[in-house]
């Protein structure tokens, strides 16, 4: 037994606010350790109550903290079946708000099946810590040590933490250790596809393919995978959150400064390296599965076409649903590898797949048995609330019960595009790459996938022009490509402006282009016409891995003056076909709910 002032001290730190793991690392311990003890010396935080509605009237939603401070202990007791809600935790760029909604979802689901909802979040700014949304509120950390004695203090019956994105998904293995049920996908298959080793076994084991990979636990490991794979890779630390340091490198050079300085790699968290599979597009799958729960339904809520080319990360990239270019083959590879990899990994609930398609091959680039941040944008295409629908098939609603057992192919295009935060942060490069950095995202329906495009850039601002002049400055390897696109907004009347490089292309295919100077040559050039209010829409694709300082120039100057900017063809052409279709169709609305009555099959 420890002694008195072993547990004076122990109080001391914890009234203090230290955690058990920092507590363990300052006395050479283990956390399970420090928790043992606290739990044996009787010390557990008391929880107090936030009158939501400050006296005025009865609070039914509270709120509540933890404290060492006092023993006194405002947590209302009830006798309804309890299921803990682990939210996303603070909002971060690359965190996605997406993933607060499938909690909100989720508890709204659970009510109804008449659960009593507890939900652990501690951010104010979030739908899920609203006052109406959950039963009960604990504005706690998502730490191992708070969701424990929230979950034991509560005497909960299962949690959820596959709707919080990668926060609550970290602490699963640990929770499940100490005896808490977690609902849904086991955190086993959750490791699984987490794990690179793992997960290869998996896909070697069904025979789907995946782009040849490596891991590297140091700087010499990831040159021998590298050299092996051949440039360029894809390097990312293992288990990170809105793609964060991950980075396609082209030479030995980039990869041992990433080495050196953007990551800290370790035998527990290896660095993950990925042969880069260049023009290659990439495809969002989101499914829901009862296997889990002894169901055999599996059904595809949605294919997102990303309109970029791999590379750009998920939660930046502009989507399309359903795909606008993949053939029926690829779709049904792609729907066949989905379906074998929900059945192997026993998932209930959401599960998320990430595809790369060239030609007629398809690799699997990853695959998340959890909610995805496209989840509430597929809900809304289809008309049907994907999250709500997983809350209750992890408590063992079979989706056959649940009456949602059919995939939904809509009748109409629906488009995501990504808000970006480059206006507040001047001089910022705004070429996107796989590390997430939009702040939020916007959707445009329409019967046509050019309408559709057309409206998301009008939500998402600046809006696509319909007349004035396009500026176009291309990489050499674009430049026959650009030709086409060049020609398609010519014919709607605009008027070519491109430097002498570029010009001399679409002049060759007979088109009539005003000549510029490159910013560093002399003038009247591009930023003369941007400052002048003289240009409308810029496509502008970088010259080589390294941005050239005239490049970030016009795609700054493109931000700070709302000039619609694409900074790939596929962004171009996508542009293109918009502004046509708003030339030859006008603006057209309908609500959300007409479009869903025309979805089908």
């Amino acid at each position: 037994m420890a002694s008195e002032k072993t547990k004076s001290l122990l109080a001391r730190a914890k009234s203090l606010g230290f955690s058990d793991r920092q507590i363990a690392q300052l006395v050479g311990s283990t956390e399970d350790e420090v928790r043992a003890l606290r739990k044996e010396l009787g010390l557990v935080p008391s929880y107090r109550l936030v009158d939501t509605c400050a006296a005025e009237f009865e609070a039914y939603t509270p709120y509540y903290y933890s404290t060492y401070d006092t023993g006194d202990d405002e947590v209302r007791k009830t006798k309804k079946k309890k299921v803990m809600i682990l939210g996303g935790g603070p909002n971060r760029i690359g965190q996605g708000i997406e993933f607060d909604y499938c909690c909100v979802h989720a508890a709204f689901a659970l009510k109804e099946l008449g659960f009593e909802t507890i939900m652990v979040n501690s951010n104010p700014e979030t739908v899920s810590t609203d006052y109406d949304t959950s039963d009960k509120l604990y504005f706690e950390p998502l730490t191992l040590e708070d969701v424990l004695h929230i979950y034991e203090r509560e005497g909960c019956w299962g949690a959820i933490a596959q709707f919080g994105g990668q926060t609550p998904l970290n602490l699963a293995l640990g929770l499940q250790k100490n005896g808490v049920n977690i609902i849904g996908t086991t955190p086993q298959s959750i490791e699984i596809a987490e794990d690179r080793k793992l997960f290869a076994a998996m896909l070697d084991k069904l025979g789907i393919p995946q782009p040849p990979n490596g891991l590297a636990t140091n700087e010499e490991e990831a040159l021998i995978a590298s050299k092996r794979l051949g440039y360029p890779v894809l390097v990312r630390p293992s288990f990170v959150l809105g793609g964060r340091a991950m980075q396609i490198v082209y030479s030995d050079e980039e990869l041992r400064y990433y080495m050196r300085h953007a990551v800290e790699a370790s035998p527990e968290r290896p660095v993950l390296v990925d042969k880069f599979l260049e023009e290659a597009i990439e495809v969002d799958v989101d499914c829901i599965a009862d296997i889990g729960v002894g169901g055999e339904t599996i059904v595809i809520g949605g294919f997102l076409e990303h309109i970029e080319f791999a590379g750009c990360h998920s939660g930046d990239a502009a989507m399309v649903l359903p795909p606008h270019s993949l053939g029926k083959s690829q779709i049904e590879t792609m729907r066949r590898y989905t379906h074998e990899m929900a059945c192997e990994l026993r998932v209930a609930g959401l599960m998320n797949v990430q595809f790369a398609v060239k030609g007629k091959d398809v690799w699997v680039l990853e695959v998340n048995p959890r909610a995805s941040r496209t989840v509430p944008f597929v809900s809304k295409a289809i008309g049907h609330p994907l999250a709500k629908l997983a809350a209750k098939v992890m408590t063992g609603k079979k989706l056959t019960e649940l009456g949602f057992t059919e995939e939904i192919w809509p009748k109409y295009f629906s488009a995501k595009e990504s808000v970006f935060p480059f206006s507040k942060f001047p001089g910022q490069d705004i070429l996107l790459g796989p590390e997430m950095r939009s702040t939020g995202e916007v959707m445009g329906i329409g019967r046509d996938w050019g309408m559709a495009y057309a409206k998301s850039q009008m939500a998402a601002q600046p809006a696509l022009p319909t007349g004035g002049k396009v500026f176009i400055s291309v990489r050499d390897s674009d430049k026959p490509h650009a030709a086409k696109i060049a020609k398609d907004i010519a014919d709607l009347g605009f008027t070519i402006c491109a430097t002498d490089g570029t010009a001399e292309v679409l002049e060759k295919t007979g088109l009539t282009v005003q000549r510029l100077f490159k910013v560093q040559e002399g003038r009247p050039n591009v930023l003369d016409l941007i400052k002048n209010g003289e240009v409308q829409l810029i496509i502008n694709t970088p010259a080589g891995k390294t941005p050239r300082s005239d490049e970030v120039k016009i795609r700054t100057a493109a931000v700070l003056h709302r000039i619609s900017i694409m900074t790939t063809l596929a962004g171009a052409k996508a542009a293109a076909l918009g502004i046509k279709t708003l030339r030859e169709r006008g603006l057209k609305v309908h609500s959300l709910q007409e479009y869903h009555a025309r979805a089908g099959r």
